[in-house]
């Protein structure tokens, strides 16, 4: 067991100094410049790997990241527990610094170490890319909503020069949506988190370089990420009832540009559209209506997004927790348009595709809160 100093600066010197971090990767999301350095060369290469699209050969860096591989080990300090929704596994627990926060996985004994200019990962890394990835992507994250950006629980296309936002309760398939459109020749934005800032007389959306996870069912329904699936895999899912399918917990990484050709991930959109995901599984017809978003907040949590344990803001930066006014004023000039009835990916997309290459909603939802005709 170690026995540090319970201060972020003595204690991140002490790790760097024990697991020295020689192997350098730069990143660029955006306007932001990320340093990552590994103790551990194929350490190194796998995050090289996930983020291709974003390597850089730029040297100057907004941010450092170290990144150590080592043996899981215990602190002593009480961890508190991070509150959850009745009925989920607890996965996170963390304990404040004087200076800073660290982060203990329960599952896999990573430790995540932040605040002011330092920012590290130590654990079995190599066993849990998927975690250092999170991490980085949260440093990507806090960097913009100390800046006054609200978190979206979305997913983001672009097509030409209009983006559209694709949100939705948990488990309504935004992803697979955002994939179907990338297959009819949107550019892909983001997966699960969006950054929503309104600049001058835009709303922009920024996303998040995290490949998006789908189930086998995903891939099996589209060609262009069927590639991902064994053939001993096609064959089992193809088998599968419709339900079993969707609930299948398998997950695979879909990297975007090997899949869909180069330059189709990108981070930056402007956001013309919001379509909500309000539908469920069943033979019902799918219904589609435009709607206010000061007139419907209800709907509005299935884009509103907490920052979570990774967002330590300083007494001057906005707060991790944004009220539905502050979400409803930012989309006051989006277009926001709720999907409901049964789940029906193929008829969504095509009004997607409508409002991307045109900016128009199907003639049957012309007017302000249209009925289906």
């Amino acid at each position: 067991m170690m026995h540090p100093p319970l201060n972020r600066t003595e204690l991140v010197t002490e790790l760097r100094t024990r697991h020295p971090a020689k192997h350098e990767l730069m990143l660029a999301f955006e306007d932001l410049r990320i340093r990552v350095e590994c103790n551990a060369k194929d350490v190194r290469d796998t995050l090289r790997s996930y983020y291709a699209p974003f390597v850089t050969r730029e040297a100057r860096a907004d941010l450092t990241i170290t990144v150590h591989e080592a043996p899981a080990f215990e602190l002593p300090v009480r961890f508190q527990p991070r509150l959850r929704e009745a009925g989920k596994k607890l996965k996170e627990e963390f304990f404040d610094l004087p200076d800073g926060r660290i982060v203990r996985k329960r599952l896999t004994g990573m430790l995540f170490l932040f605040g002011g200019p330092d920012h590290l990962a130590i654990g079995p890394c190599r066993e849990n890319p998927n975690q250092v990835v999170n991490f980085i992507n949260n440093r990507h994250i806090e960097w913009n909503l100390r800046r006054g950006d609200l978190l979206g629980h979305a997913a983001g296309v672009l097509r030409g020069e209009r983006g559209l936002a694709l949100a939705g309760f948990s488990g309504a398939g935004k992803s697979t949506l955002a994939l179907h459109l990338v297959s009819r020749g949107a550019t892909f934005v983001s997966n699960d988190r969006l950054l929503l800032r309104r600049e001058g007389q835009r709303t922009w959306m920024r996303g998040v370089a995290k490949l998006p996870r789908i189930n086998p069912g995903t891939a099996l329904h589209n060609p262009d990420l069927s590639a991902l699936l064994s053939d001993e895999e096609r064959r089992r899912c193809a088998q599968m009832p419709p339900d079993a399918l969707w609930e299948l917990e398998q997950k695979h990484d879909v990297p975007i540009e090997p899949c869909f050709g180069p330059d189709r991930f990108r981070l930056v959109a402007p956001l013309d559209g919001l379509v909500i995901l309000n539908w469920r599984r069943s033979a019902a017809p799918l219904e589609a209506r435009r709607v206010l978003p000061d007139e419907r907040h209800d709907l509005l949590p299935a884009l509103m997004k907490s920052a979570g344990l990774f967002y330590l803001p300083d007494p001057n930066d906005p707060p991790s927790e944004r009220s539905v006014a502050e979400y409803a004023v930012l989309l006051e000039d989006c277009p926001l348009l709720e999907l409901r009835g049964g789940t029906d990916f193929a008829a969504a997309t095509e009004i997607c595709m409508r409002l991307l290459e045109r900016g128009e909603l199907p003639p049957s939802m012309r007017a302000d809160t249209a009925e289906p005709a």
